[in-house]
């Protein structure tokens, strides 16, 4: 986006905080274009430490693109960092034989909602009269976490918030419940300093998080979290993980939940965001929906990216760590008719509940099964449910 503007640093400054406000947005800070060299270099040893082992685009290329903005625009000067607060307040408790669901999802897709305020913005600030009489042309990129952009970087050293031990962004008013996006311009705009704040001696998250996926302060193993076994991972979700998940199918606030940051974060009145009827999910139906239900019950919402298969296999292994036996038939049916990837969590669901139906179940799925891998995994529940 490109339009002639003129005008004083500071004066800017002020007319991007009002238009940012003006079209959706909670949090405004500026920080300027030089590299993240040690944000870079952070990235890269994580990459080669295998904490990003699973995110196959995350790689060093995209890390060094996206740690230099003069790649990303010519020319780049400064980079406006925005945060739109998501937090839904207080969610009522979930219901028995119900599946979580991350507050970040519980909305439209965030990066539709995003991207269009921030074209929006831009465009704004392109008409203004105050850059009608310039002598330079404004130029403009925008990234939500989709993009290459180090997006968590550039709002720590704008000042939008600090690093938080489990690798989220905390800001003082709305806590770590922020989607963060970045504006790289060739404006040259006032820059904010970093927050003066840490999170101090305060290591709640870190023993906090069920699956062990905090290693150490600030450093997340992705392949550890629950986030990650839940949306990216498209496989068979590891053994020693499963119990530990819980009820969450998609995604997971539990590092966050325990922050203390976050116990007097200002809920969001944006009507994007808090959905009822995403708050928790019904897994016996989730279980059951066939793809046009999963499509019309879904579309233009966070939980597309998992796909029906695999908030199918979430499913099952939340039913597996509720041990309802009032599942089992569900269960049943998705190891008889479902996907191999579903049938092998079905399996493991059935073997937690055991019970003589489920083992009935199990021996008879077992004898017709094709695929080894779901093979096994059924043998190992029988042993599990206690089969002789």
């Amino acid at each position: 986006m490109t339009r002639q503007g003129n005008g004083k640093p500071a004066d800017l400054r002020l007319l991007i905080d009002g238009l940012a406000r003006e079209v959706g947005f909670d949090l405004v800070a500026v920080t300027d274009a030089a590299d993240f060299g040690a944000d870079r270099e952070t990235a890269m040893r994580r990459i080669d430490d295998g904490l990003m082992d699973g995110l196959p685009w995350f790689t060093k290329a995209r890390v060094a693109r996206g740690s230099s903005p003069d790649e990303l625009l010519p020319g780049a000067r400064s980079i406006i960092s925005l945060g739109l607060n998501y937090y839904p307040g207080s969610t009522p408790a979930p219901e028995h034989g119900s599946g979580l669901v991350a507050r970040y999802a519980q909305a439209r897709d965030y990066h539709r909602v995003m991207k269009r305020r921030m074209r929006r913005l831009v465009i704004a600030l392109s008409e203004h009269p105050a850059l009608q009489q310039a002598d330079a042309e404004l130029a403009a990129r925008w990234y939500v976490d989709d993009g290459p952009m180090l997006d968590r970087a550039a709002a720590a050293r704008a000042g939008l918030g600090w690093f938080g031990k489990n690798g989220n962004i905390l800001n003082p008013t709305y806590g770590s419940w922020l989607l963060l996006g970045q504006i790289v311009t060739n404006l040259k705009l006032e820059p904010d300093a970093p927050l003066a704040k840490t999170c101090g001696q305060c290591a709640r998250c870190i023993p906090a998080c069920p699956t062990d996926a905090i290693v150490a302060p600030y450093v997340v193993d992705n392949r550890r979290c629950i986030s990650y076994l839940t949306i990216e991972h498209k496989g068979a979700i590891p053994r020693e993980f499963r119990p530990a998940m819980g009820t969450w199918v998609f995604g997971c606030d539990i590092c966050q939940e325990v922050c203390p940051v976050n116990r007097k974060a200002k809920a969001t009145s944006d009507s994007n965001f808090g959905r009822r009827d995403l708050t928790t999910l019904d897994l016996v139906e989730l279980l059951d929906m066939d793809e046009e239900q999963f499509r019309e019950r879904f579309a233009g919402t966070p939980l597309m990216r998992a796909k029906r298969i695999g908030m199918q296999r979430n499913a099952c292994v939340a039913l597996g760590n509720l041990g309802d036996a009032d599942a089992a038939p569900a269960l049943e049916r998705a190891l008889a008719s479902g996907d191999p990837l579903v049938r092998q969590h079905a399996a493991w669901a059935l073997g937690r509940i055991g019970g003589n139906e489920a083992i009935a179940a199990l021996r008879t799925a077992e004898s017709v099964e094709p695929d080894e891998e779901v093979r096994t995994e059924i043998r190992l529940a029988l042993t599990e449910a206690g089969a002789t």
